[in-house]
């Protein structure tokens, strides 16, 4: 069974994918600036996911497309179904090593080009992730509105159900 903070960030995962349903292909390249458009939010978190479980501790890149979603990168609106596809390519390439982590691997570091540890440990980069899926998902369904869509989730979903807190061990 995954660690208990794995089990949250794939609860994360899917409060986003259930606050995005029913955004069309149009709606999701709508900039309002000075938000991004919710296509580049999608691929801008699959590039985080990417770079901290797949690139930076495998050195893989199975969804080289999402790195021009990257933070301080020029602004790059991919369609909603190249968001989507890099999503679900990092995602699903990233659960395998997710799965396998301990409480101890969450208190290690991974490591740069140069061999030297990142400053935050891979449990701070979990959560951090977890954070930065919530921002976005609050600006997401900010432009939802803007958009004009109505009945949008209000809250978070079923947690106690789905990701109930669990202590480690």
């Amino acid at each position: 069974m995954a660690h208990p903070l794995v089990v949250q960030l794939r609860f994360t995962r899917k409060e986003f994918e259930r606050g995005l349903k029913g955004v069309t292909a149009e709606e999701a390249v709508r900039r309002f600036e000075p938000l991004n458009p919710i296509s580049w939010i999608i691929a801008h978190l699959a590039w985080q996911e990417q770079l901290y479980w797949l690139t930076h501790p495998q050195g893989l890149m199975p969804a080289p497309g999402v790195r021009a979603q990257g933070s301080g990168a020029p602004l790059a609106i991919p369609t909603l179904e190249e968001a989507w596809d890099g999503w679900h390519t990092v995602t699903k390439a990233a659960d395998p090593w997710l799965d396998a982590l301990t409480s101890q691997d969450l208190t290690t570091h991974t490591l740069n080009e140069k061999g030297e540890p990142y400053r935050e440990s891979i449990g701070s980069r979990v959560w951090r992730t977890m954070h930065h899926y919530w921002y976005h998902l609050g600006e997401a369904q900010a432009i939802r509105q803007l958009l004009g869509h109505g009945g949008l989730p209000t809250f978070v979903g079923d947690q106690h159900g789905k990701a109930p807190y669990t202590p480690e061990g």
